[in-house]
């Protein structure tokens, strides 16, 4: 038998070949975070031109809040019994700065920096336009995950419904915009706190009568926040929800009055929609108008929902400003995508370049190193590997790329003060002067279009 010593020297060994295993392992992404690899950046490019063209079209600001924001701003903003508050922030402790959080979305941060910087002073409305990403410690799956980027619009300080129509009606345009054009627009009012308090009560009692059919999410949240019970995705609540109460009975006159006139407003622009009375949105600062934007071919999961927002006339006061009233959308860049892939829209070939330029030998590399920084500063889109010696290798490389034009530059046409000029398609090539190769180029490719 071993003795006590071989035992514990055999463990040591097997405990260092571990460590040593798990040391030459190569690092992996996080669970729920993900990658933007070259071959999706023109899904990228596309809805960032198209966004920044609305937002210049319809007079947006572009906002750029934190990343990293003080805990407190998101649980009064968002609510304490919430389940991105609960369960789904990814906070931590900073010396000196209390508990901060990595943003689960940006609109209370952009209410937050419009008190900051005394933007009720500007002309009202401000209209603030952002991009970029959040973050929420949530379940992946396809359409969800734990870093995700939006982009948003917001106009703050009008209490006009017809502002309401309006980001309902910008949302509708930019994904008419992009090719989705099957989308189902739904929209609702969940009234002002004090209506919603009779609504809650009838609510409440009505899903008591429920409770041992409900799942353990909504029987916590029959005592905690009630309103998110409307909020659930389950199949069995789901049934339950479709005899629920509907809230559109019990908000008072004034709130009633505010969202006629929205939906006036869009029958008027002609944009369909479609009444949901179980829309509440899973924030607590929304009042009156919510909505949401779905594919027309939605599969079961809130994960399917591309855009979402509403009115939150509350929540400044909220965060210590004054009553101002506003409303905005957050658009979901990953689910768009998504959308784009799924109906197989094509968004262009990205940043594809016009021109390879080919180089053989050191006196031509140095050549097509300055030629290089001319095209690029007179916007012609260029191609190279310098690296490769080959010329057969970097007419291989242009043909994978696309290119239409090929520019040889070798010894002899160094020497002779000239370049070659191939056409990728028909093969054809003519000698000119090296002086004038941006001049021709820039007929060529204009003619190509």
């Amino acid at each position: 038998m071993p003795t006590r010593a071989e035992v514990d020297a055999k463990a040591e060994a097997e405990k260092s070949k571990v460590k040593k295993s798990a040391s030459n392992k190569s690092p992996q992404l996080l669970r729920g975070f993900k990658d933007i690899l070259p071959v999706d950046q023109k899904y990228w490019e596309f809805i960032r031109k198209t966004a920044d063209s609305f937002a210049n079209g319809y007079g947006f600001s572009r906002i750029d809040p934190p990343i990293l924001e003080e805990a407190s701003l998101f649980i009064r903003s968002i609510g304490k019994q919430t389940d991105i508050v609960e369960k789904e922030m990814f906070s931590f402790s900073d010396t000196g700065q209390g508990t901060v959080v990595l943003r689960p979305e940006a609109t209370a941060s952009v209410v937050r920096a419009y008190i900051n910087h005394g933007m009720i002073s500007l002309p009202q409305p401000v209209k603030l336009y952002y991009w970029g990403p959040m973050f929420r410690r949530e379940r992946p799956q396809s359409g969800r995950q734990r870093q995700f980027h939006q982009f948003g619009f917001e106009i703050l300080g009008d209490d006009n419904p017809v502002i309401d129509a309006q980001i309902i009606s910008i949302t509708n345009n930019f994904y008419q915009q992009i090719g989705l054009n099957q989308i189902s627009i739904q929209v609702n009012s969940i009234g002002c706190p004090d209506c919603r308090k009779v609504y809650i009560q009838e609510l409440v009692t009505y899903y008591r009568s429920k409770r041992k059919m409900l799942c353990e999410d909504c029987k916590k949240r029959l005592t905690k926040n009630p309103l998110r019970l409307l909020d659930c995705k389950k199949q069995s609540c789901e049934v339950i929800k479709a005899e629920a109460p509907q809230i559109i009975d019990w908000i008072d006159e004034e709130c009633k009055t505010h969202f006629m006139k929205v939906v006036e407003y869009l029958d008027e622009l002609n944009i369909s929609y479609i009444l949901n009375p179980t829309l509440v949105r899973g924030l607590d600062y929304y009042s009156k108008t919510v909505f949401e934007i779905w594919p027309s071919d939605k599969e079961e999961g809130s994960q399917s929902v591309l855009a979402g927002g509403g009115r939150y006339d509350g929540l400044f006061e909220v965060l210590g400003g004054q009553p101002t009233p506003a409303a905005g959308v957050a658009i979901g860049i990953e689910r768009t995508i998504l959308q784009l892939k799924h109906k197989e829209i094509k968004v262009g070939k990205g940043l594809s370049p016009d021109v390879f330029l080919a180089q053989i030998g050191d006196q031509a590399k140095v050549k097509s190193l300055l030629l290089f920084e001319q095209l690029r500063k007179e916007k012609i889109k260029v191609a190279e590997n310098f690296a490769k010696d080959s010329l057969k290798a970097q007419l291989e490389l242009a043909n994978k790329l696309g290119v239409r034009y090929a520019l040889i530059l070798g010894q002899k046409e160094v020497m002779d003060g000239t370049i070659l000029i191939r056409d990728m398609e028909s093969g054809v090539q003519e000698i000119i002067d090296f002086n004038k190769t941006v001049q021709e180029l820039k007929k060529k490719i204009s003619n190509k279009f």
